[in-house]
């Protein structure tokens, strides 16, 4: 199987400029072309164990990340992202070029892959059980996350929770963890065998980084989950940890709320949430410390929490 790592940096950025690279992300095959060479030095290191698909097959996504033209080439250098042909958002400075790749593929997703319910939410697994963690910017999500990824938990999605509309399963998509700002450092020394791409300063969200997602997450892409809670998290300095059980039909609402496409789905959408619903537990979770978090969700894998 030919992966990203398994072509030399010459052979990457010559396909990467050219007609393009075929990136298998989970379900989905995203054809990517790029002339940027930040983004396909941070591309060649988040990437480098996952598939690429051979050309002729099927593409869900094509992205296009160029370099603007004009005096912008001099001047200020901007990257634009072009989706089939249209630019749906304004160009970013250039040394933004790599975050502006995750946030289109995310954008993409969120948009266009109405096979599923998608929820704005992170979802991990460990002993069969996953525990799906929507939450809003700020919450502590990914910087949980990424921690709990040290801890033997597998990666299903940072950003978007896959549910199947026929069976309830939860399929994954593994990419690499948005780290903002003061988390950069807290995983760093959290987990000082985590791989993060350079930090990209002055974007719309502040500073950001992203961790590698791991190999074995990459490699059962293809194995989906069972839901066995939604935990609401949110961090707290200084505060007591704190777990919550959540009426099921308030749980209901606050997922909803982070659907990305719940009213889309209409009928169908509904009925994959409240299978969602009834098959999970849901919580509320206070908490400032990492360790203590860890030892937490460990009972929550185990069910004796």
């Amino acid at each position: 199987m030919l992966t990203v790592g398994s072509l030399s940096r010459a052979e990457l950025a010559a396909r990467l400029s050219g007609d393009g690279i075929v990136l298998r992300t989970g379900p989905f095959a995203n054809r990517i072309r790029s002339d940027v060479p930040p983004l396909i030095d941070s591309f060649a290191l988040m990437y480098a164990d996952y598939p690429v698909d051979p050309d002729g097959g099927f593409v869900d996504f094509y992205l296009d990340l160029r370099r603007s033209g004009g005096l912008r080439r001099w001047y200020r250098p901007q990257v634009h992202f072009a989706y089939d042909g249209a630019t749906p958002f304004q160009p970013l400075p250039l040394g933004q070029a790599y975050p502006m790749l995750e946030w289109t593929m995310n954008w993409c997703v969120s948009h266009r892959a109405h096979g599923y319910l998608i929820i704005h939410a992170a979802v991990l697994e460990k002993h069969g059980r996953a525990v799906i963690l929507p939450a809003p910017p700020g919450s502590g999500k990914s910087t949980l996350t990424a921690a709990l990824l040290g801890h033997g938990w597998r990666l299903l999605s940072d950003e978007m929770t896959l549910v199947h509309l026929d069976d309830g399963t939860l399929v994954p998509l593994p990419r690499p963890v948005s780290l903002k700002n003061t988390s950069i450092d807290i995983i760093r020394a959290f987990r000082p065998d985590a791989v993060l791409s350079r930090p990209v300063e002055e974007t719309t969200k502040g500073t950001i980084a992203h961790l590698k997602a791991p190999a074995e997450s990459i490699a059962r892409a293809a194995e989906p989950a069972r839901p066995a809670c939604i935990v609401f998290p949110r961090w707290e300095a200084g505060a007591a940890m704190l777990l919550d059980p959540l009426p099921k039909a308030r749980a209901f609402m606050q997922v909803a709320d982070n659907c990305f496409n719940y009213q889309v789905l209409g009928a169908r959408g509904f009925a994959a949430l409240a299978g969602l619903i009834d098959a999970s537990d849901a919580y509320t979770f206070r908490y400032s410390s990492l360790p203590d978090a860890m030892a937490l969700f460990e009972r929550l894998a185990l069910g004796t929490a």
